[in-house]
């Protein structure tokens, strides 16, 4: 199976409010409930071609009303400040009392529609304020036990900074910490930036970073257990694999001892990490991860020959770079971290990024990640309080999402609302999320890029070319990058043939499944027909508007 994820954060997904005021509290802006994910808009999801549901921002991180707010990144908080690994986020229930069996209730619903669910480890780092109170009784809290005038032992679940107050470079009320706490970024001073992750403190694995780096791994170090019983705890809740926050800053040498352990109690759970390495790509595969991101290679090249003019003819770079662990990478054109493809910072339309996210989608069988609100072409072009207009949509505030909204609409999840372009989108994100998750070309077959063979009338600049081949199935993919309509000819070598162990047609049928259409040529006689050729003699001729793309399945002429 070829994972498509759909990556949702409650607190705004289903938030129907749209008074929308900066810096808004709960009661002003309203935020959104498990409850309100209902199954619904979770088969909607599905029919939309998701296997998989990221929710986001479950696990209870500090906010403004329960925690200091100076230390707080906006009224919500961010929900990779954690407070207490043991327990949800109230604001995400509609009885507090009850919120951990309305969470449970979602992980339900969710498996019920046929989806699995994704929900964020965060292991390098929690909220300045941590405290559980809602751990198992069997189980020691977070810093409970540690030596803090020591400044590194193994037995720490912190590092400390004896002798210094925690006195960040800007102004904080009503926070006290003796002796500071090392920062969750590596920041290794009493004194972090506004720029620094300053509402965080680093977890201790053993690593002694002041002191060389030296690893005491031998015995296996506190915070390696604390955070397996976390682990433990939720993969019993029916958890199907997590997404593990900035994986690389925690030593792979935990990773090693810990993914093994859980798939000993629970084998089909998976792995998910966000790294920004590649140079520890293979190491953190072969430690046990499932998968990693793809960010600093195929999105950031994607980005470019959308937005910056890039030559498309890059990304062939990008994907040869990781093609022995490519089925591996998780490809996406926005998550939370990204800006929005329709923001200003981007390229200001969703539409533009159609060839860019066919490629996303169905370059290889490796999984595929959309961010809610980005099939409708949501801007995140809000200036909502903490996060100001920057082309993101918040995590740190309560928010509506206007083009959420207009999906919701109240939650009868109908669309009444959206405009002919979001529309169009949806349906474009319908129908290639759908081929990439059931079609065998694309989600077991080979690919052979046609990028090299082309010449005189294919803009390599612009355009972008590759087959994709199942047994007896086969697709030909075709891009045009450009702000314009482009003529083009695309030519297959027969390299491409014998490597694909592919027939060649004199005329064969090409049927485009993004439209339903079947391409047509003109024949010698100079009337249209409704085939093409598919051979290394002759060339095809296409017209591609604007930031569109074909996706031809090619079968012999009848």
């Amino acid at each position: 199976m070829k994972p498509i994820i759909y990556q949702l954060m409650p607190r705004t997904f289903t938030n129907f409010n749209e008074t929308r005021q900066k810096n808004g509290s709960r009661e002003e802006n309203g935020c959104g409930t498990f409850k309100a994910i209902g199954p619904k808009v979770l088969q909607q999801i599905k029919d939309l071609g998701a296997t998989h549901v990221w929710y986001t921002g479950v696990i209870r991180h500090a906010t403004a009303e329960y925690n200091t707010p100076s230390i707080t990144k906006g009224k919500a908080g961010s929900p990779y400040a954690i407070t207490d690994y043991y327990d949800v986020d109230p604001d995400l229930a509609v009885d507090q009392n009850k919120r951990m069996e309305e969470y449970e209730a979602l992980i339900r619903r969710t498996h019920k529609a046929g989806l699995f669910v994704i929900m964020d480890f965060v292991p390098n780092h929690v909220a300045r304020e941590y405290k559980s109170l809602c751990k198992p009784k069997d189980c020691r809290d977070l810093g409970e036990g540690d030596h803090p005038e020591w400044a590194f032992s193994p037995l720490n679940n912190f590092y400390y900074i004896p002798g210094e107050r925690f006195a960040p470079s800007f102004d904080i009320d009503g926070y006290e910490e003796y002796p500071a706490k090392v920062t969750g970024n590596d920041c290794f001073t009493p004194h972090p930036s506004v720029n620094d992750w300053y509402e965080t403190i680093k977890l201790n694995y053993g690593v002694h970073y002041m002191g060389g780096g030296e690893k005491q791994f031998d015995p296996i170090p506190d915070t390696w257990n604390k955070m397996l019983q976390i682990l433990n705890f939720w993969a019993r809740k029916g958890i199907d694999a997590f997404r593990v926050d900035m994986a690389e800053m925690v030593p792979i040498e935990f990773w090693r001892w810990v993914i093994p352990y859980m798939h000993s109690f629970f084998p089909e759970l998976q792995f998910i990490g966000e790294c920004y390495n590649p140079d520890l790509y293979r190491s953190f595969l072969d430690a046990g991860f499932d998968y990693l991101y793809d960010k600093v290679g195929m999105y950031d090249y994607l980005r470019g020959a959308t937005s910056k003019n890039w030559p498309v003819s890059g990304i062939t770079g990008q994907w040869q770079s990781t093609d022995d662990i490519r089925h591996r990478m998780v490809y996406f054109m926005e998550n939370h971290d990204e800006q929005r493809i329709a923001s200003g910072f981007f390229c200001g339309r969703g539409r533009c990024a159609e060839p860019a996210m066919i490629v996303t989608a169905t370059l290889g069988t490796n999984p595929v990640l959309i961010w809610a609100g980005q099939e409708l072409g949501e801007k995140g072009m809000d200036s909502e309080g903490f996060s100001g207009m920057d082309g993101k949509t918040t995590i740190f505030d309560y928010w509506g999402v206007k083009s959420l909204q207009a999906w919701a609409n109240k939650g009868k999840w109908d669309g009444k609302d959206l405009d002919e372009e979001q529309l169009e989108l949806r349906n474009f994100y319908h129908r290639l999320l759908n081929i990439a998750r059931s079609n065998r070309a694309v989600t077991e077959g080979m690919m052979y890029d046609l990028e090299y063979a082309q010449g005189e009338g294919f803009d390599r600049h612009e355009e972008y070319a590759y087959i994709r081949k199942y047994e007896d199935e086969v697709l030909l993919f075709v891009l045009n990058f450009h702000d314009r309509e482009l003529p083009t000819t695309v030519r297959i070598p027969r390299e491409a043939f014998e490597c694909l162990g592919q027939k060649e047609y004199s005329k064969a049928v090409a049927e485009d499944l993004l439209t339903d259409t079947i391409l047509t040529s003109v024949s010698p006689k100079g009337r249209a027909v409704g085939y093409i050729p598919f051979n290394s003699e002759e060339p095809i001729q296409l017209t591609l508007p604007a930031w569109t793309g074909v996706i031809l399945k090619i079968s012999p002429k009848k």
